[in-house]
């Protein structure tokens, strides 16, 4: 047994893949769903129609904004834990309290910070459809808390390419 599976005991296992937009949390998501299963949600659609219609105005969210989509993940996390369900979600979780939140959802909670240079980031926010405009970057740049060495998780420099960071993620968990 790891030293992760003995210290969760009999809970299931919930990677919260974090990072400002840009890091590549869906594909490498989509990377370690391939190889494990895992049932996968994606934090961006579970944002109301207001938020993205906020973002998408060049807006930055606001604490207000965020906490029903934070409780909605957390939700979503707790019904997997209750069916005893390993998972994957893809959430910026950008403030120590949002990731607060976010543990609601089942003790097994792990997070996975993406983080990388700003060019880079911009760089390929640049080259992607999305509703978040690479003006708003600086923005979740300024509110991010970068995971604490008391937080569950680990710290993924996004400059290694997706399908090894996905190895790294299931080496250091032992999957």
């Amino acid at each position: 047994m790891s030293p992760l599976s003995e210290r969760l005991g009999d809970h299931p296992l919930h990677l919260v893949l974090m990072g400002v937009s840009g890091t590549g949390k869906t594909t490498i998501a989509d990377a370690l769903v391939s190889v494990l299963g895992w049932p996968f949600a994606e934090g961006d659609s579970f944002h109301p129609p207001a938020n993205i219609a906020k973002m998408s105005s060049g807006h930055p969210l606001v604490d207000e904004d965020r906490w029903p989509w934070l409780q909605s993940l957390s939700g979503w996390t707790l019904t997997q834990e209750e069916l005893g369900q390993d998972t994957i979600l893809t959430c910026s979780a950008l403030k120590f309290s949002y990731r607060e939140v976010l543990r609601g959802g089942g003790p097994g909670t792990y997070f996975v910070h993406l983080e990388g240079d700003k060019g880079l980031l911009l760089e390929r926010m640049g080259s992607r459809e999305h509703f978040m405009p690479p003006e708003l970057l600086e923005s979740q740049l300024d509110t991010l808390e970068p995971l604490r060495a008391d937080e569950r998780g680990m710290r993924v420099d996004i400059a290694n390419p997706p399908a090894r960071i996905a190895r790294m993620v299931m080496a250091q968990l032992d999957l």
